[in-house]
């Protein structure tokens, strides 16, 4: 065993970068940046374990790219996070690096290894090369470092540093508050931080996205119940009977959000507003849909288009689909154009037949959102 742990921090909201995804989801061909950071860093080191903190609403998408990675849920704060993971730290060394540094070259994670006995934590600086003005005086630049991850940190004293409401911005900040040494080794101008929008094409590792495009599908049928107020696509429909179901049962929302959610191959609706929780009794779709759409664009795609075909003998939809088209597209962050509506009858037959009930089927098409297209 190697003794020293990695962990990969990707809890942020991104909140200074200003793109619809955020940046640990940006994808770098196929792979979302915390994957690309995470596979680079182990190539460059047998590591005993590697933990990736994840913002807790994307926590269960993240378990499907890979099964080598422990998954960890973040915290509210960078220090937060870094508690969570370290309850799953069983070596004498742990690394923490930020998803942000995307560019990390091996010689960096070199450096910090082989001086892992020299001190309590080791980190990786650069000296400042301009004129430095501190409250309005100019300071000795020999002076001054500008701190990086990853940092390498004895397990047990990080532990005790972190133990504190203080809050710190790095590693080394708190072990020193401590009483713990630091030791400073040669960082690197390639393991410059993803910020702001324009840092990423200052990282030359960083290929664009694949141009491939992803489909889902999406079905949903509900029961008529008398004396309920009936919404479908996000509108009420004006008729005497409504849809039996935990929310207010809008069943062509229900089956847009399953096809979005299949084309990113993040599950379905019952996975994130299970059917058992009083949170979601007699909810408005809209705000579920509104939830995944941010979610799906948080997780670095985009909507391309929907067809959506509501089989219903009753009610009459051809009054409606206007509407309908107008509201979708209004919560999908898409143009009208590209939301197309069908509505056909069963023909007598079954059960939506008989006028029990109304089905949609859905189909929705995604790509990755291209950060290189800026």
């Amino acid at each position: 065993m190697s003794g020293i742990t990695l962990v990969v921090l990707c809890a942020g909201n991104s909140s200074r970068f200003e793109l619809t995804a955020k940046k640990q989801w940006l994808r770098i061909d196929n792979s979302p940046l915390w994957l690309f950071v995470t596979n680079r860093l182990k190539e460059f080191y047998d590591f005993e374990k590697i933990i990736i903190a994840s913002h807790k609403n994307e926590l269960n998408y993240m378990k499907n790219f890979s099964d080598e990675f422990i998954f960890v849920e973040g915290g509210e704060t960078r220090q937060k996070s870094m508690q969570n993971a370290l309850a799953q730290v069983s070596s004498d060394y742990v690394m923490f690096t930020d998803v942000a540094r995307a560019g990390i070259p091996k010689k960096v994670i070199e450096n910090l290894i082989s001086s892992k006995d020299d001190a309590t934590c080791i980190v990786p600086v650069l000296n400042v090369n301009d004129t430095v003005v501190f409250k309005n005086e100019t300071i000795n630049r020999d002076e001054v470092k500008l701190i990086q991850t990853p940092q390498l940190s004895k397990v047990e004293v990080l532990k005790q540093a972190l133990n504190t409401n203080k809050e710190f911005t790095d590693d080394s900040s708190a072990i020193k508050d401590i009483g713990g040494t630091v030791k400073y080794v040669q960082g690197s101008i390639e393991s410059k931080k993803i910020t702001f929008e324009e840092d990423i094409d200052t990282i030359s590792s960083l290929s664009a996205p694949s141009k491939n495009f992803f489909t889902g599908t999406g079905f949903d049928i509900h029961p008529f119940e008398d004396n309920k107020k009936m919404f479908l696509g996000g509108i009420e429909i004006d008729v005497p009977y409504g849809f039996k179901a935990h929310s207010d049962g809008d069943v062509l929302i229900h089956s847009l959000i399953d096809a979005l959610l299949g084309a990113a191959g993040a599950g379905d609706i019952g996975e994130f507003f299970p059917d058992t929780s009083e949170e979601f009794k007699d909810i408005d779709s809209k705000v579920l849909l509104k939830n995944i759409v941010t979610f799906i664009y948080n997780v670095g795609y985009e909507i391309v288009n929907v067809d959506l075909t509501i089989i219903a003998q009753k009610p009459k939809i051809n009054p409606y689909k206007q509407t309908i088209k107008n509201t979708i597209a209004k919560y999908l962050n898409i143009e009208k154009q590209f939301v197309n509506i069908k509505a056909t009858t069963a023909e007598k037959l079954g059960f939506i037949g008989r006028s029990e009930g109304v089905a949609v089927q859905s189909i929705a098409t995604l790509k990755y959102y291209d950060w290189k297209r800026k």
